[in-house]
């Protein structure tokens, strides 16, 4: 919970010395980022796929099959880090043109820059956060804590030197990522070596793959891959529709989105920790405390997201003060913070933890399912036609996106309680 605290933070902090340069710099950075999320959630699926295997093997008391699978692991997911960056590079400006459509001249760019920085940091991102997977399914998350404390000083230090001292703008804010994230990525890399973990990789070829184990990682990376990338494509369409409605609304959905974020946190805490309880558990054959666990980690997220989104509800006109936007684009954020803190109260938590609980079992099948049909039924097809059609703008792409919440609980809910999820094997 610290380590997503501390990136949501400094997140907010990268947002915050970039608006310096102005709304349009805030405006490309959001744009690319979206486009980023995308390819890093491939990555992040295949880390999920790895982190259950491995749980499940330690579970298990197979560490032998839990370290192979945490070594092909990184080799897959460093070389497809790697082959993206000559498909990516060259085009990156026709990319952003094509997802946004038109786009003001100044962000299209400021995006293009921002984005060759992004795409050089790819490789690294991807062994930091497989490595970070690894070292919790192994119940140390005191490691990527670490690493990431690092991490995130030289970001924001970098973002200093950079924006502020060398007046290098969004170019700035780039090379400050790829930095740290080159730096996170030898650090944890470095730090798995030691023979004393449970896990513990001292050779590296990215080219080495085992077929057999790639399968198992795949089993549960691939649909998690699907859902994630369809959910971001989604995200995508949505982000262009509010491109369409000017720098104000464009803008202020970053903010918002940002903010928000920022209850997620123990959400995203309880996700990442679920893979190693619910996996282990289910790893050893104990299912009882597989539902045990996650109702009490469910309950958690719940108590924590109430605490966090009430005072943001009660101060939302003077948290969206501080980011220096516009009175229209302040006026939005703020909407957008309130409406936001109630919906992820009741919906968040058993739309976005309770399905990491089915992963960790390997249901990921049916929760890519679900996730497909609420990201195009609702958030694409529902925000197309409030905000395009009925007129409402950046508050109708948000309202399609809480309809799509209440779809995934009930669905989640459901599946969980009948127990489907526990006749599925992926050891």
């Amino acid at each position: 919970m610290l380590e997503q605290l501390l990136n949501v933070t400094i997140g907010m902090a990268d947002i915050l010395m970039v608006t310096t340069v102005g709304e349009a710099a805030v405006s490309a950075i959001s744009l690319v980022d979206s486009i980023t999320i995308l390819i890093v959630t491939l990555f992040g699926a295949f880390a999920t796929g790895g982190a259950v295997v491995s749980s499940q093997y330690l579970g298990k008391k197979d560490d032998e099959s839990a370290n192979v699978a945490a070594r092909q692991l990184l080799n897959l997911t460093v070389l497809i880090a790697t082959l993206l960056l000559p498909l990516c590079i060259p085009v990156r400006r026709r990319i952003i043109g094509t997802i946004f459509g038109k786009i003001e001249p100044l962000i299209l760019d400021y995006g293009s820059t921002y984005f060759l920085y992004i795409l050089l940091s790819l490789p690294f991102l991807a062994a930091y956060n497989s490595a970070a997977a690894l070292f919790r399914s192994m119940g140390n998350s005191r490691v990527s804590l670490s690493v990431s404390v690092v991490v995130n000083i030289l970001n924001i230090g970098g973002n200093a030197l950079f924006i502020f001292v060398m007046k290098m703008g969004v170019a700035g804010a780039g090379l400050s990522t790829l930095v740290s994230r080159v730096i996170g990525s030898i650090l944890v890399l470095g730090l798995l070596r030691n023979p004393g973990n449970r896990i513990a990789i001292r050779s590296y070829n990215i080219f080495h793959l085992k077929g057999w184990m790639i399968r198992k990682i795949l089993f549960v990376g691939i649909p998690t891959g699907v859902e994630g990338s369809l959910f971001q494509i989604g995200k995508l369409l949505v982000q262009g529709f509010i491109a369409s409605f000017g720098t104000a609304q464009l803008a202020a959905n970053a903010i918002a989105a940002s903010v928000s974020s920022f209850i997620n946190i123990p959400g995203g805490a309880i996700s990442m920790a679920s893979v190693t309880i619910i996996g282990q558990t289910i790893g050893a054959r104990r299912i009882d405390l597989s539902v045990h666990y996650a109702k009490r980690l469910l309950l958690f997220a719940y108590i924590a997201m109430f605490i966090l989104a009430t005072p943001i509800f009660l101060l939302a006109p003077t948290i969206a003060s501080f980011f220096n936007l516009s009175e229209e684009a302040t006026g939005i954020a703020t909407v957008l913070f309130r409406s936001s803190m109630v919906a992820s109260i009741i919906f968040w938590p058993s739309s976005f933890v309770l399905p990491n609980f089915l992963r960790a079992a390997g249901d990921a099948k049916f929760t890519m399912i679900v996730s497909i049909i609420g990201m195009w039924a609702f958030r694409v097809g529902g925000s197309y036609i409030m905000a395009m059609n009925f007129g409402w703008g950046v508050y109708g792409v948000w309202i399609g996106m809480y309809i799509d919440w209440i779809v995934r609980s009930i669905a989640f809910i459901r599946r969980f309680a009948r127990g489907r999820w526990k006749e599925i094997q992926v050891i």
